[in-house]
């Protein structure tokens, strides 16, 4: 439980660090200005930390409980796949809405995919790593 906790903390953490390197990097500014009309002036970031941490435990908990029937025999192994279908789920779907729905350029769209899926990547290292059921 200590474990689980600790784990979901720091993913939590990473989660909020990842998003700001991702999201308030010049390149990305430059990609993402199609969305500058209808961007806040200031980010919410209380509010972001706190869904962050959220997110931190429920992506944990959710490895935990997937964890028996995720594929491959080590904790590494179980992590990447985890992170491949949070990757889809999360990124993939968002970013095919996005695509279809507004008029988004193709590279905010596949910087959006590459960035999801290393961010995605190190939090399920993390929780394939660290992570294992108790039995």
């Amino acid at each position: 439980m200590i474990r689980y906790l600790i784990v979901s903390v720091v993913s939590g953490l990473l989660f909020g660090t990842m998003d700001a390197l991702i999201n308030a990097n010049p390149f990305a500014q430059r990609l993402y200005a199609v969305y500058q009309p209808i961007a806040r002036e200031t980010v919410l970031a209380a509010a972001g930390a706190v869904i962050d941490l959220a997110y931190g435990f429920a992506m944990a908990g959710i490895f935990l409980l997937l964890h028996p029937a995720l594929p491959g025999r080590s904790g590494l192994l179980k992590g990447i796949s985890f992170a491949l279908m949070v990757w889809f789920f999360r990124v993939v779907m968002s970013a095919a809405t996005q695509w279809v729905t507004f008029e988004v350029p193709a590279g905010a769209l596949l910087y959006t995919l590459v960035a999801g899926l290393g961010e995605m990547l190190v939090l399920g290292i993390l929780y394939g790593l660290a992570l294992k059921p108790t039995t």
